[in-house]
């Protein structure tokens, strides 16, 4: 590990109801090294503009150090296209 850096897949997103519009949701990420899950929220993702993420995508990412089940600074590694992210 360097620097507390990990890296992982977004495994699952499990909608919390919140938000204005109820489509808030939680993401779960695996760690590529040591195979355990951390979850995060889109406040977590480091991006500019439209904080999302899909199922599949790699990420780079922290573990919380108050809550180590948690992540933290996610940040996408595999930039979509554009066209092909908005069909």
């Amino acid at each position: 590990m360097n620097d507390g850096v990990r890296h992982g897949v977004i495994v699952d997103r499990r909608p919390t109801g919140g938000g204005p519009r109820g489509t808030v949701g939680a993401f779960v990420v695996q760690d590529e090294d040591d195979g355990h899950y951390y979850t995060f929220d889109y406040t977590h993702i480091v991006t500019e503009g439209f904080r999302t993420i899909r199922t599949g995508e790699r990420v780079r990412f922290h573990v919380a150090d108050d809550h180590p089940g948690q992540a933290e600074f996610v940040i996408r590694l595999d930039q979509p296209d554009p066209e092909e992210y908005y069909r």
